[in-house]
Formats: structure tokens, C-alpha cells, sequence
């Protein structure tokens, strides 16, 4: 399965997704942020029932990487991939960055960007909208968690990216 772009959503990728970056050195750190989810959030595994073993895609359209997510805690795979080389997966969900935390923060309403073509989905919708609802109904935020994962300097970056994300959800409206 391919992950196929609207051409709106393809013309608006900025120069920098288009950029090759080395992607080991993130393979650590997406490793680690995937296993302190799970320990801080096992009710989110939980609720995601049979798509636990369920592979996504994650394409940041505005980074010059996708990632492939597999949230099974037995087998976590959190990890960063080439667009030219995406993994199997079953399910796909496209955005960029800022609207993905937005989302992911609770900022802006998941079906409003799904229908405005902010967020493109393809694969399994029932994966994709169940990964929804459980990042929903997480106690607390996993944004937060992963901030908190780097300190200070990590609540500050989530602190300006939501704002960020905040105003680009405003002007779009």
C-alpha cells in the first residue's frame, strides 16, 4: 500500500520534506518515546484492542521522513523511513507536523482536518479512527509526556509548537 497525496496537499510539501537526513541517529529516540508511551499510557494500548498489531504510517508531509508505528506492546516499533521505501502497513495518515500535534493535543477537532483535506487517510479507516479515540481518551497528553521525556527544553518546544499550531488552526478558520 502507498500513501498517496492529494496533488492540493503534494504542491503545498515545503522544499525541506523534499531533503534526504540521516534517519539512524532518530531510531533510538523514537524507540525510547514509543516504550515511555506505553509505560505512561497502557490504557492507550489497550483500547486499540485487534489494531495493536496493526502496522501505520505516519507521513509528516512537512519533514523529510514518514513514520511506521506499530503499537503492540510486546513488539513496539516506533521508527523513521524514507517516503521512497514505506513499510507494509495497513493503515495511513498523512499531515503535517503542526497539525498532527494539534491534533494530537486536543487543539483542533480530528474530523474538522480530515474533511478541510488537512489530514489524508488511506488503509483501514476503523485503525485510524480507533487510534484516534484512544489518543482521545488518554489521561492526560501524550504530547506532554514525550516533552517531559527532555525537560524543560522539551515542554518549552511543545509549548511554542502548540502555539504555533494553535495560530496556523485560527488563520485557516
Amino acid at each position: 500500500m502507498t500513501l498517496a497525496l492529494p496533488d492540493s496537499l503534494h504542491r503545498r510539501l515545503p522544499q525541506r520534506a523534499r531533503l534526504p537526513v540521516p534517519l539512524l541517529p532518530l531510531q533510538p529516540v523514537l524507540y525510547r518515546i514509543v516504550r515511555r508511551v506505553a509505560e505512561r499510557h497502557p490504557e492507550l494500548f489497550e483500547r486499540l484492542g485487534k489494531h495493536q498489531r496493526t502496522d501505520f504510517v505516519i507521513d509528516l508531509t512537512d519533514m523529510p521522513f514518514a513514520l511506521h508505528l506499530r503499537p503492540y506492546p510486546p513488539a513496539l516499533v516506533l521508527r523513521a523511513v524514507r517516503r521512497e521505501r514505506l513499510p507494509r502497513h495497513q493503515a495511513g495518515i498523512a499531515g503535517d507536523f503542526r497539525t498532527l500535534l494539534a491534533m494530537l493535543t486536543a487543539e483542533i477537532d480530528g474530523d474538522a482536518i480530515f474533511f478541510s483535506r488537512d489530514l489524508v487517510i488511506s488503509g483501514d479507516t476503523e485503525a485510524v479512527v480507533t487510534l484516534r479515540n484512544a489518543l482521545d481518551d488518554v489521561e492526560g497528553s501524550v504530547a506532554e509526556t514525550v516533552a517531559d521525556m527532555f525537560g524543560a527544553p522539551g515542554r518549552l518546544a511543545l509549548k511554542k509548537l502548540t502555539s504555533a499550531a494553535q495560530e496556523d488552526a485560527n488563520d485557516n478558520w
